[in-house]
């Protein structure tokens, strides 16, 4: 087994247990853990801080308040480390800059980046070989074989509800709940709806739990882009949900678009013709013979793209 020492910067609080580091592991290779300064391998989130930080400073001075800053932080970092932007939020490909990125985004047109979203990173890939990965908040990794699986009629059975989970009321997602508080009785369920919830790491309920008790599962994205389709769609749908979401139009490239309702087109009608939908049955039963998946998705290419830049960091 090769060593490899990787840092990580800006990341979420537990990325070094997440399917990344396991796939890496699973090629062969054991990583130390570093700082930045003796990193081979740096990897950079989405939350690390860039230098607009420095807004304050005048602008001759903001390369040398940087490099300090830099120097501090990381014990000047080694400048001959292979970066890698990793990132699991709705920001862009090049967002933080790097020799490789990983994102969301479709059409990016460069060998140094990989599409590989998120919410396959809560999919059961032992039947690949790998296993390890984790999807502590939903409570179990999911099945790809239940995920090309038709809908079924459960949830034609369960009262004709629906429930949104969330920490947030942000745009559109307000009016989006109280579109929807109108034609079926939604019940809204997390942060922002409970104060004693701090975040949704503490909120004390696994989400299959509660979502295989409803009809629908109101789970919009957190903004449209070419690419962007989280774990939302896949868990409402594991889940027996007829899954309501709103997202850009291509996630097609993931999903089949028969198996869901896309609240982008609703808006025009002030979402008036979405209720000819929800509470008709036979419109409903449409979409119990709809699996979500089509295409069985594969990480061979996250172990290929894995595997040059674990070779490039270790030249």
């Amino acid at each position: 087994m090769k060593n490899i020492r990787i840092s990580t910067q800006g990341t979420p609080h537990d990325y070094r247990a997440s399917l990344l580091p396991l796939v890496i592991q699973y090629l062969g290779y054991h990583i130390d853990w570093v700082q930045p300064a003796k990193a081979d391998l740096r990897i950079l989130g989405p939350f690390l801080e860039t230098k607009k930080k420095y807004s304050w400073c005048p602008k001759p001075l903001r390369p040398i308040a940087s490099a300090i800053d830099d120097s501090i932080s990381s014990g000047n970092t080694q400048s001959s480390a292979v970066t890698l932007f990793h990132t699991q939020e709705n920001v862009r490909h090049d967002f933080i800059k790097a020799d490789f990125s990983i994102s969301f985004d479709l059409g990016v047109d460069s060998k140094n980046h990989l599409r590989f979203p998120y919410w396959m990173e809560m999919i059961d890939w032992s039947y690949e070989g790998l296993t390890g990965n984790l999807n502590p908040r939903y409570g179990e990794l999911l099945s790809l074989e239940k995920l090309k699986s038709p809908l079924g009629n459960h949830f034609l059975g369960r009262g004709g509800s629906g429930i949104l989970l969330s920490s947030h009321l942000r745009e559109p997602r307000a009016s989006i709940y109280k579109a929807l508080n109108k034609i079926v009785s939604v019940k809204g369920v997390g942060a922002h709806f409970d104060e004693s919830i701090k975040n949704h790491h503490s909120s004390g309920f696994l989400k299959r739990d509660l979502l295989n008790q409803f009809t629908f599962n109101i789970c919009p994205e957190n903004g449209l882009y070419p690419g962007y389709y989280t774990e939302k769609i896949p868990e409402a749908f594991y889940s027996g949900c007829l899954p309501i979401t709103w997202t850009d139009e291509n996630v097609m490239a993931d999903f089949n678009s028969a198996a869901f309702i896309n609240l982008l087109p609703f808006f025009n009608s002030d979402f008036e013709d979405l209720k000819e939908i929800l509470t008709n049955s036979q419109a409903l039963a449409q979409f119990q013979s709809e699996a979500l998946i089509l295409n069985t998705p594969s990480l061979e290419s996250l172990k290929v793209f894995l595997l040059e830049i674990l070779q490039a960091s270790s030249s």
